[in-house]
């Protein structure tokens, strides 16, 4: 038994990075009035947790509700789905592209990798915050641009990011 409503607990949990952070900040705010070596280790401390909020802030926004079909996991450099229709393991370094289809519902990342099939995941399956470190380890991906386009209305497929193609000299 909780005593905390559901509505909260979940916006609680997702939030949770940026309330660390907070908290990790008002620890340093509070070591850094102090003198001595210790109001160094506190700005030093305090840097640790605008760093954590940021950080935090923007997983938060990355963050959907939950029970949306299908298990995401993120181990040993590669993305696995599992769903109740289809699922496939995607390793982030074969990724060729990797795009936002707001058509479907719940709107689904599609990540393409050459000669494969294309892996469709729901926004809302189970485990899908660990994309965001995913997509973060993704060369020259813009993070904000990813964020926007999750929480935007838009009616086509958005490419999020695709494969730096190299170039001949």
């Amino acid at each position: 038994m909780s005593f905390i409503r559901p509505d909260a607990q979940r916006i609680l949990l997702k939030w949770r990075d940026v309330l660390a952070g907070l908290v990790v900040i008002a620890i340093g705010l509070w070591w850094a009035s102090g003198s001595g070596i210790l109001q160094w280790v506190g700005v030093a401390v305090i840097l640790g947790g605008a760093v954590l909020a940021f950080s935090g802030f923007q997983r938060a926004r990355f963050r959907t509700d939950k029970g949306g079909p299908g298990v995401v996991t993120v181990d040993e450099g590669e993305i696995s789905y599992f769903g109740p229709l289809s699922g496939g393991i995607a390793p982030i370094d074969d990724l060729a592209l990797v795009m936002l289809d707001p058509q479907q519902t719940p709107p689904v990342w599609i990540l393409q990798q050459p000669r494969q099939r294309d892996i469709a995941i729901p926004v809302n399956a189970e485990g899908v915050d660990q994309l965001f470190d995913a997509f973060a380890a993704l060369p020259g991906i813009r993070t904000e641009y990813m964020l926007s386009a999750l929480k935007a209305d838009a009616t086509q497929p958005v490419v999020i990011w695709s494969k730096p193609v190299g170039r001949l000299h």
